[in-house]
């Protein structure tokens, strides 16, 4: 395991950073960058070749390697940058039209949402198909030219501010579940899309339930053959661990630390307790080997290799550890720890804002109980679960308590 950047990249950090001094703009911490901020700041990283290191330069990338783009991403985590609107065009939805689109969808797509002028979102939840994605049961019908397109979708992020979104749709009930989906392109104005924003336990409301009523969509916004959605939506999941693991916190183990010098207990200040310290070494110890399994990542990296099982092993104890040390923190906070005003507590409510949406996390990309399944049938070689529905058609399938 190499800890240390080669002189190659080093290289790249220093012109990284050199950038980022002279063109980075200046927000404060715990400000929220507008959607005009958020698009301009992503013409200019796109016009500099920095929003997609990795895609190749015919697409506005720079051909560069997938450890130029974990520098690029350290680095710009030492600026407070929006980023967020394009995770799922950027990291997502354009990667997939790249690999399964064809050359006037990649002409009309990938250039706009680089550039930030386009934000899509992703409609594959469904009320009855979560983490079983081959479940879904939004149809779609053909209609001469055009596809007819009924169902509902959940848990879209994004959905009521995207322009575009990337659809799967059952398009084939009386084959396998898997073999039976057609997968679309959708703009999201199209008359018969209704969306409704769903109001979630941190006040915020990114999460959206969106509705299909005879939606049609032409079939030149089909991506991928007919029936053949399953193998397009996996390169979409792929993207999206990769996507979703990138998306770092603003508190961890030192601010904990810190909190704890602060705070007085009854027998003193919580750092001296006991009980604080050994929960405090229990996560500090996880965050070194989350740490290390990062390295052995970047290590691959570096080597020009594919990195193994890391990021299943990293999203299986990270989410789960974010959720319980936020919760520690507000309850050290005593009463404090409901408030949300970053003016009032310390880190910015840093602490209560991952706690509230660190539940989501722990489902995004992969549920916890996915991420273990990764790692038993792939890394521990365990034997697979049963499936008793894989080869009978999607109309058969029991449904309901009867």
């Amino acid at each position: 395991m190499d800890f240390e950047d080669t002189p190659e990249e080093a290289e790249f950090r220093a012109q990284v950073r050199d950038w980022l001094d002279k063109n980075a703009p200046r927000y404060p911490l715990g400000t929220r960058p507008t959607m005009e901020q958020s698009k301009a700041w992503q013409a200019v990283k796109a016009e500099a070749g920095y929003a997609a290191i990795t895609w190749p330069k015919e697409y506005g990338g720079m051909g560069g390697k997938s450890m130029q783009n974990v520098i690029y991403g350290q680095e710009e985590s030492k600026f407070n940058l929006p980023g967020a609107l394009f995770i799922i065009g950027i990291g997502m939805a354009l990667p997939t039209i790249m690999v399964h689109g064809r050359p006037d969808q990649k002409e009309r797509y990938i250039r706009k949402g680089l550039y930030g002028e386009e934000i899509w979102c992703q409609l594959f939840s469904e009320p009855g198909a979560g983490s079983d994605l081959g479940g879904i049961r939004t149809r779609s019908e053909k209609d001469g030219d055009e596809w007819v397109v009924n169902g509902q979708k959940i848990w879209t992020s994004g959905a009521h501010y995207s322009d575009l979104g990337i659809l799967v749709t059952r398009s084939d009930p009386t084959v396998a579940k898997h073999k039976g989906l057609t997968f679309f392109i959708v703009d999201m104005k199209t008359p018969g899309i209704t969306v409704k924003r769903i109001k979630q336990i941190s006040g915020e409301s990114h999460f959206n339930e969106v509705f299909f009523e005879n939606v049609r969509i032409p079939d030149e916004n089909r991506l991928g053959a007919v029936g053949d959605g399953w193998k397009v939506a996996l390169t979409v999941l792929m993207n999206e661990r990769s996507a979703v693991g990138s998306i770092g916190v603003s508190v961890g183990t030192e601010e904990l630390i810190d909190l704890a010098r602060e705070t007085e207990l009854i027998d003193g200040p919580a750092i001296n307790n006991m009980a604080v310290r050994e929960r405090i070494a229990d996560w500090h110890v996880q965050s070194q080997g989350l740490k290390y399994t990062r390295f052995r990542s970047l290590t691959a990296l570096s080597r020009g290799e594919t990195p193994g099982p890391e990021n299943s092993i990293s999203k299986a104890v990270s989410a789960p550890r974010r959720q319980d040390l936020a919760g520690f923190a507000a309850e050290l906070m005593d009463m404090g720890g409901i408030i949300r005003d970053p003016d009032l507590v310390p880190f910015a409510a840093g602490f209560q804002d991952n706690w509230l949406s660190s539940p989501g996390m722990r489902i995004a990309g992969g549920t916890d109980e996915v991420m273990r399944n990764i790692i038993s049938e792939r890394v521990l070689k365990l034997p697979g679960e049963i499936r008793v529905d894989k080869d009978l058609p999607f109309n058969e399938l029991p449904t309901g308590a009867g």
